[in-house]
């Protein structure tokens, strides 16, 4: 009883401010197949790889696709910034001051993303159209790009690809840590941050097509049998 009630009170200490600890399902589930649930914990052998992102070699635009098309300010990252946040630490943000992320499905050498169609909607590439963004807290020998199957080009660090979270409704959130078990914050060095291991959930819904009354992703509210 006396350590049920221990480790309620350790994932409610370690959920971002303003969240229901019960929001993120099982605490009696593990944390990850292959991802050590101890306070403080960084190690992360796979983060250590040639820092020099490489374009997947399998990506291919989609036919009629026009290499070189310029992708709107809205619809690139232009800023990465090193800080820390409130009982996470050391995280990577965006130029919207929102939490960055890594996902354990893809790989870093050489960098592939295999988040595509409703992984994307739910975890949002960090896009770019010439790999330089401004650059805080971050070194740049460790940020480079992937190309992405559709032919966008997306920012990686470590060669990492970097994503944004839609359950993150404010700057600062980090709501998408160990969601499925894949996905964490990322450091500046591009390692996962394990700070704060909450128990593993499900992503929220893919957001309504348009048209749609309802929308779960503004909710926050986890739907489906997701496995990114």
């Amino acid at each position: 009883m006396g350590a049920g009630i221990a480790a309620a009170f350790a994932l409610a200490a370690c959920a971002p401010s303003g969240y229901n600890a019960a929001d993120y399902g099982n605490a009696a589930e593990p944390a990850s197949n292959d991802v050590a649930a101890s306070p403080g914990a960084t190690a992360d052998p796979a983060a250590t790889s040639d820092p020099v992102a490489q374009a997947d070699p399998d990506a291919t635009a989609p036919p009629g696709s026009e290499e070189g098309t310029e992708l709107t300010d809205s619809q690139v990252t232009n800023k990465l910034t090193g800080t820390a946040v409130k009982r996470m630490g050391e995280v990577v943000e965006n130029e919207d001051g929102f939490v960055l992320y890594r996902f354990d499905g893809d790989s870093n050498d050489p960098a592939k993303s295999n988040c595509s169609g409703d992984c994307a909607a739910i975890w949002k590439p960090a896009l770019t159209n010439d790999g330089k963004p401004t650059l805080k807290g971050v070194s740049a020998s460790v940020v480079g790009t992937v190309t992405r199957a559709d032919g966008t080009k997306q920012l990686t660090l470590k060669g990492w690809p970097l994503y944004s979270y839609i359950g993150d409704k404010q700057p600062g959130q980090w709501k998408g840590q160990n969601v499925s078990g894949k996905w964490f914050v990322i450091k500046p060095d591009g390692a996962k941050n394990l700070t704060c291991l909450p128990a593993i959930s499900k992503p929220v819904a893919p957001p309504a097509s348009e048209g749609s009354e309802s929308d779960s992703a503004d909710t926050g509210s986890s739907s489906g049998d997701y496995s990114y």
